[in-house]
């Protein structure tokens, strides 16, 4: 692409209106837009910003920007709705003093010595599903492998019965597919009957819990004994984190396969070192991130990247951009699992940075490494599929086979 077709791209682009193939590999967009407009007034009235200074600064400042969707939310989910009830009660769309209060009990039930407690645990999830795939031969890495993960490891960490844990997922899918840019009646309707249906068995869950209290490790447990939480509060935060980790957790672990396989020798680099294990997830976060949009509204007149911002703007802060940015980032569009410094914005930045990081980060370094290690002949089979979301990328369908 020359100079003038990624500044027409870059001036044309409208995030409501994207082709098919924006999907599949939205970089060469992002590229454009970097380049000849890094603040790029969308046609809504929106901004979409794509510079890593840019977002770092938006990030750290909780004074000009607000995490406050309620504006926005209102409109397009109705405020009666489910999906409205529990997006706006969620901690990671408010503003101190509710995030701040919110995510504090949150915080301390994932502590560090929490995280490290789940290794094992992790580690013999990863194994057993590995050995089903050396009895298969042929599978579907994300059905069949990483989508499993994160379902077992936050239904841990909440004491979910096993047998209860079919629908997480599905359940998942569509309350966070509601937050794409353009969505249909029906994907609202999805979102709404699986905010009810889920806020329904955790009130379940927790009549259950409060007669008879978990022991120390389960997460719900120590939920319940915070008195700033209301019981609804509690409900949609718990909602919010079984939903929060379990599909980018998933798209972690598959576009981080999908690295992998496509790269023999950054693969190969890894199973002779496998202390890389660390930076190596780094970089997959970094370069295919799975949460690749954030919001902000300005909260009062502001200027970001030259660009004068008038207080309600409603900003679109591209994390998959900012990742690929060269003024932070040598190489930024290779592939390197020794890359340092690596201060990505995979988990965002700030007060707002990811709650639940440190599990993602731990379940993405066993399911990485143990299936380099275990699967040397693993390769991929067919067609890859990604999913049609601009917000979050990670793939459908993942066809694999051990050679």
């Amino acid at each position: 692409m020359d100079a003038a077709e990624a500044r027409a791209l870059a001036q044309g682009f409208d995030p409501l209106r994207l082709p098919a193939a924006f999907y599949e590999s939205p970089y060469e967009t992002y590229a454009a837009l970097r380049a000849w407009d890094p603040v790029h007034r969308c046609p809504d009235g929106g901004y979409f910003l794509t510079r890593y200074a840019d977002l770092d600064q938006v990030y750290r400042d909780r004074v000009r920007f607000s995490s406050d969707k309620r504006s926005v939310f209102g409109p397009v989910f109705g405020v009666t709705s489910p999906l409205y009830a529990h997006h706006t009660t969620s901690l990671v769309f408010n503003d101190a003093p509710y995030h701040t209060r919110v995510r504090r009990p949150i915080v301390e039930a994932l502590s560090t010595s929490v995280v490290r407690g789940l290794e094992a645990g992790i580690t013999s999830l990863v194994d057993s599903l590995l050995g089903r795939l050396q009895d298969l031969r042929q599978f579907d890495l994300v059905e069949d492998f990483a989508a499993h993960i994160p379902v077992e490891v936050i239904g841990n960490l909440l004491c979910v019965p096993r047998e209860d844990r079919g629908p997480l997922r599905g359940w998942s899918l569509a309350i966070l597919g509601a937050l794409e840019s353009t969505t249909t009646a029906a994907q609202r309707q999805q979102g709404n009957e699986a905010v009810s249906e889920f806020a329904r068995y955790l009130r379940t869950l927790i009549g259950a819990r409060r007669r008879q209290p978990g022991p120390d490790t389960d997460l719900l447990t120590r939920l319940l004994r915070e008195r700033d939480l209301s019981e609804d509060e509690l409900l949609q935060n718990c909602v919010f984190l079984l939903n929060a980790g379990h599909e980018t957790t998933t798209n972690i672990i598959a576009n981080g396969l999908y690295l992998f396989l496509r790269t023999p020798a950054a693969a190969q680099l890894l199973r002779d070192d496998p202390a890389l294990v660390v930076p190596a997830i780094e970089e997959c976060l970094r370069l295919e991130s799975p949460n690749q949009l954030g919001n902000r509204l300005v909260s009062e007149p502001v200027t970001i990247g030259g660009v004068a911002l008038e207080a309600g703007a409603y900003l679109t802060l591209c994390i998959g951009a900012a990742n690929r940015d060269p003024q932070e980032f040598a190489r930024p569009d290779h592939f390197d699992i020794t890359r340092k410094p690596n201060r990505h914005l995979a988990f965002a930045a700030g007060a707002h940075a990811c709650v639940g990081m440190g599990v993602a980060r731990l379940e993405a370094q066993v399911a990485l490494l143990r299936t380099l290690q275990k699967l040397p002949g693993l390769r991929l089979r067919g067609a890859a599929r990604r999913s049609a979301r601009a917000r979050f990328r990670g793939f459908v369908s993942l066809p694999a086979e051990i050679a």
